[in-house]
């Protein structure tokens, strides 16, 4: 009884549109009080050790991470390597967009944080060059979905945190479908760039090239810290969070100058409101995964996916339709917690490797950031261009087409997330 009345109670406080964090706490009282062996005052003591995890730790310092870059204008030196170096081709906006989307991946692990600090620089630029607003957004928005699969990213570290994989196996998983994902969405940009008619922003230039990489290389000196630091087992992911903290601040303080010791207040309150954010939806989802695990919950919904098959093919695609569904409507960081226990009950009939299920995972939720009405990444972008959410969404179907071919790619194709992560174990 208490499973069912968790259940229901979580999904009609999403109907009537509370607060993810708070529907996942009131769900878990509710739990709690029906269930009658415990305190309510265990909801406060789950809380508390939910997040009280070293490997938590590197949630909000890489969070922290990205809003020191962007305020020390590491991502203006980005977009301008990015326009170099793709800016020639038909439509060269949306392909800087997607590009320098996919250099701030390897700063922030946020999705949000990357939509937000690419697009707000390059979404009315491309409005002022003759972009349809909507498609400058929904561009910035796919591009932005990136965030959580390059690594470092949030999710994987949560994942990691769940499961007990490898965080650093985990970053190394999703190098190369990062790449795949942001090959093909600039190829599909251009491609829509050049029937509208879009034209280049640049002609192609190896001195201009050299002399913006030069410029950028103290930026792209984060994400080479933090992947290097971490795959050669020089420090672990929550230490490599605090070193880029470090980096970060050195860079946009002494050495590009753009944060002066007075901008130090704001940039801190900001970084600490953003990574509260999560780390209170962690904190509820921890009471509500702790409850479900002793009413077996995982378990029995395992057990009931099983029931209708047990082709490992067959569950993959039942497994990919659901995370994709519920990245609709779910917060990614609630999703994880609320899922992963199910999934990883499940990885024996799967036939798969647990670091290749967190890529799995993590893509389908990077998804889920581009589909209303929880798609994260629609909302800044689509705040950013001043257009409603129903307009966005039209215009980001065709990405959502080659993102959905590329999840595909990425489960059945098992080199793609292994070959990295089997390096790094060695």
């Amino acid at each position: 009884m208490t499973a069912e009345l968790l259940i229901l109670s979580l999904i009609f406080l999403f109907a009537i549109n509370t607060p993810i964090a708070i529907a996942i706490g009131g769900a878990s009282v509710i739990g709690i009080v029906v269930q009658g062996d415990f305190s309510p005052m265990m909801v406060v003591q789950r809380m508390f050790g939910g997040t009280d995890s070293f490997h938590l730790m590197a949630v909000p310092l890489f969070m922290f991470t990205g809003v020191i870059m962007e305020a020390g204008g590491i991502s203006r030196r980005l977009i301008d390597f990015a326009n170099v170096l793709v800016g020639w081709l038909p439509g060269g906006l949306a392909a800087v967009a997607i590009v320098s989307a996919m250099f701030f991946a390897g700063i922030s692990g946020s999705a949000a944080a990357d939509a937000a600090a690419v697009g707000a620089i390059l979404i009315p630029a491309m409005k002022r060059s003759g972009y349809a607003s909507d498609f400058a957004a929904a561009v910035q928005a796919s591009g932005g979905s990136i965030g959580v699969i390059i690594p470092p990213s949030i999710p994987m570290i949560i994942f990691g945190f769940l499961t007990g994989a490898s965080i650093g196996q985990l970053f190394a998983a999703g190098i190369l479908p990062g790449v795949l994902i942001g090959l093909s969405l600039i190829l599909l940009s251009t491609w829509i760039s050049w029937r509208n008619g879009y034209a280049a922003t640049s002609a192609f230039s190896l001195g201009e090239l050299w002399m913006t990489f030069r410029r950028a290389l103290l930026a792209l000196g984060t994400p080479i810290i933090i992947l290097g630091g971490i795959l050669f087992g020089i420090f672990t992911a929550t230490e490599s969070a605090a070193v880029a903290v470090v980096y970060a601040l050195v860079v946009g303080m002494f050495v590009y100058r753009q944060i002066k010791p007075a901008d130090l207040v704001t940039i801190f309150r900001e970084g600490a409101v953003t990574s509260s954010i999560v780390m209170f939806i962690i904190a509820t989802a921890s009471v509500f995964s702790w409850i479900a695990a002793i009413e077996d919950l995982p378990s029995l919904l395992a057990g009931r996916l099983l029931g209708w098959t047990d082709h490992p093919v067959l569950l993959l695609l039942m497994i990919n339709a659901l995370l994709l569904a519920v990245g609709t409507v779910v917060e990614t960081t609630a999703a994880l917690i609320l899922l992963v226990p199910t999934l990883t009950a499940m990885l024996p009939s799967l036939g798969i490797d647990l670091i290749q299920l967190g890529a799995i995972v993590v893509t389908n939720l990077a998804i889920g950031m581009l589909t209303p009405p929880m798609g994260i990444c629609l909302i800044v972008s689509g705040s950013i261009s001043g257009d409603r959410i129903t307009a966005v969404s039209r215009k980001v179907l065709p990405f959502l087409a080659v993102l959905i071919i590329d999840l595909l790619i990425v489960t059945f194709c098992p080199p793609l997330t292994m070959w990295l992560s089997q390096l790094v174990a060695r």
